[in-house]
């Protein structure tokens, strides 16, 4: 790891005493007779005593359970672990208990919609009506129902209505194609669909009608079209087995009936990237998502009654799913559909203001965006509420940790986290307690035993290595849906270290605890035997100012050596010359060392990203080694498809030096 790191951030005494993490301290002292004196022995007694820290968790937060549990882990097995075994509750009736006349539920805005709030009533009314007309049509626990969908109120009301039912929820954006909709959802042969109309980005509207019935042609178990008419597109739609949104909320219904449901009944399906072959279907249950939000977004993201936490999401991101773990503890969570640049650069920063955000979050490419821009929100924007920011989706780079505290405020606390989809949660990430350092996350999570591996399976500090979780954790999935005996679960997580959760992260623990994400061991660079993660390449070429973006690959050539080509994307206008080359190349020796100078250089016109905002860095590995094609990338799941073209035809040199 990185030494001598800047600290640009330290918690004052009065922030620290009104975290919940110490009210949550206190609690420990008086009920459990534990007395921790800083966060590492917290960390330690909660992976050390891992049942007795998520029990104190459940107690601590009162979870409601209309049958006790009989024990709190069987085992720690892993994949197979049972939690809470004999415990009957459900996740929406947790959310809705957490309603506040004082504050909404919901803010949203969109490109087409001004920033509205829903209140508590308001939202409670339409989940009432929705699981009312779901049940009415035969919706029953266990059933399916999806979302063709984007990041509006209404779609937090259909998931809510199926989530009361005990159905099980799964989403995808309107941008998706619809082979990548069809590839997710047919997956779990759902039984209703909701859908838009179309969607809107950047100030143009996009009919989603010929989408939907192809969807609804294809998927064969769908038995019902739920159609909002979001962009005034619906009188073009010609689905079998319609009907519109007002008219599934036109009955009677004020209450909601909460299913009671076991701790492990599924809660939603998410979906790995999908950037290789069809998407996993990661699975995930009411309690262990319930146990893990009160956790990640309470304890250790510091969200309480009155916050309002805006994070830029779509419904094919995981971020959106945080969004009801942020209504649990009592605050607000708000919402934007539409291009996060849309009028300019500082869209998101002014809904921050407008809608005054206490925390305000979003994938590191935007912060790093902003800041190649020489975007200065602090000077466009108030943000006199704004207390924390959080980055995720890759590694946020040292000089975007500066920028955001002289650009953007000095005395609010940044936090970087690692985790994601997989587990709807972090494993290394945020405390309240803890200083900020640039470049690096400030701690290991409560209740993660992750650890850096080396190559023969042994803990290493201060060291790169493979990220690995060696007990269990509530909200890892409880299965993959359809994967029979646990296959691609195993070989997912399971296979480099039998019994351990392999994450396929390299990643670095200091000595003080703090941890910095080096990259995916999947695309780790390998000089001469010395592995390298990629965002320390990004970060040099970062600093090169004629350069927007870049991508970097180690190749193997099978004969012992190697080829580390790096594709840049130019700001408009400039085109590669030997100027540029050696500007990359000075910055990558100056910064880090001549290992991370490419063998070559070569100027692309766009970096390919997948719809969550990551580089394609192993499907272009694999492209680039002669991998076949279909099982390397899937055009559906990204977010620029003909970007892809470049690499095919740049193919045709790599695999001739492999031979």
């Amino acid at each position: 790891m990185t030494n001598n790191l800047k600290k640009l951030w330290e918690p004052s005494e009065a922030f620290k005493s009104n975290t919940v993490i110490v009210r949550y301290m206190k609690w420990l002292e008086a009920n459990k007779n534990l007395k921790f004196d800083d966060y590492e022995s917290l960390r330690q007694w909660s992976v050390e005593h891992i049942e007795d820290f998520y029990e104190s968790v459940w107690q601590f937060y009162e979870v409601q359970s209309s049958t006790p549990y009989q024990q709190v882990l069987d085992s720690h097995k892993m994949p197979g672990a049972k939690w809470f075994y004999g415990a009957t509750l459900n996740y929406a009736e947790h959310v809705f208990r957490s309603r506040s006349d004082n504050n909404p539920a919901i803010i949203a805005e969109s490109e087409t919609r001004p920033l509205t709030e829903i209140s508590w009533s308001v939202l409670e009314e339409q989940v009432a009506k929705m699981a009312a007309y779901l049940r009415s049509i035969g919706v029953k626990p266990g059933d399916r129902v999806v979302a063709y969908m984007p990041n509006i109120p209404e779609t937090a009301v259909a998931f809510l209505a199926a989530c009361s039912i005990g159905a099980v929820w799964s989403a995808a954006s309107p941008d998706f194609g619809t082979d990548s909709v069809v590839d997710r959802f047919q997956q779990i042969s759902p039984k209703v669909l909701f859908c838009v109309d179309g969607y809107s980005y950047d100030g143009k509207k996009f009919s989603r009608v010929a989408e939907v019935a192809k969807v609804k042609a294809e998927i064969k178990s769908l038995e019902t079209v739920i159609m909002l008419d979001y962009m005034g597109f619906m009188e073009d739609a010609t689905v079998d087995q319609m009907i519109t949104w007002e008219q599934a909320l036109d009955n009677s219904a004020t209450q909601i009936k909460f299913e009671q449901l076991p701790f492990d009944h599924p809660l939603w399906v998410v979906y790995s990237s999908g950037t290789t072959g069809i998407p996993k279907a990661i699975t995930h249950s009411h309690g262990g998502v319930l146990i893990e939000n009160y956790k990640y977004v309470g304890l250790l993201g510091n969200l309480q009654e009155g916050d309002r936490y805006f994070w830029y999401s779509t419904t094919g991101w995981v971020m959106w799913n945080m969004i009801f773990g942020v209504m649990l503890c009592k605050a607000t969570a708000i919402i934007y559909d539409g291009n996060p640049a849309f009028g300019g650069i500082g869209k998101l920063w002014s809904i921050a203001e407008q809608a005054k955000a206490t925390v305000f979050g979003g994938g590191a490419a935007y912060f790093i965006g902003c800041m190649k821009a020489g975007f200065e929100p602090a000077k466009e924007y108030n943000l006199e509420h704004l207390q924390a920011i959080g980055s995720t989706g890759s590694p946020l780079p040292i000089e975007a940790f500066e920028w955001i505290y002289d650009r953007v405020k000095n005395d609010v606390w940044l936090y970087s986290a690692s985790g994601g989809t997989d587990i709807v949660s972090a494993f290394v990430g945020s405390c309240p307690l803890l200083p900020v350092y640039a470049g690096e996350i400030q701690c290991r999570e409560l209740g993660v035993d992750v650890h850096a591996f080396d190559d023969n399976g042994n803990p290493v500090i201060g060291e790169v290595g493979e990220m690995v979780i060696t007990k269990p954790m509530p909200s890892m999935p409880i299965y993959f849906w359809n994967d029979e005996g646990d296959k691609r679960y195993i070989e997912s997580y399971f296979e480099m270290f039998p019994g351990y959760w392999r994450h396929g992260d390299w990643m670095s623990i200091s000595e003080r605890g703090s941890v910095e994400i080096v990259g995916r061991s999947d695309s780790t660079l390998n000089r001469g035997g010395i592995r390298i993660g990629t965002s320390e390449v990004y970060r040099g070429v970062d600093q090169v100012e004629e350069v927007l973006d870049s991508l970097i690959v180690s190749l193997e050539l099978g004969n012992g050596s190697y080829f580390m080509p790096l594709f840049v994307q130019l700001r408009e206008g400039l085109t590669l010359n030997d100027d540029i080359v050696q500007k990359i190349k000075t910055s990558l020796m100056e910064n880090f060392t001549r290992r991370h100078v490419p063998d070559e250089v070569f100027q692309v016109d766009e970096i390919p990203y997948t719809m969550t905002g990551k580089k394609l860095e192993t499907p272009v590995k694999k492209i680039l080694l002669g991998f076949d094609l279909k099982k390397s990338v899937n055009r559906d799941a990204m977010k620029n498809p003909d970007t892809i073209d470049y690499f095919i035809e740049f193919s045709k040199k790599t695999i001739a030096m492999c031979q």
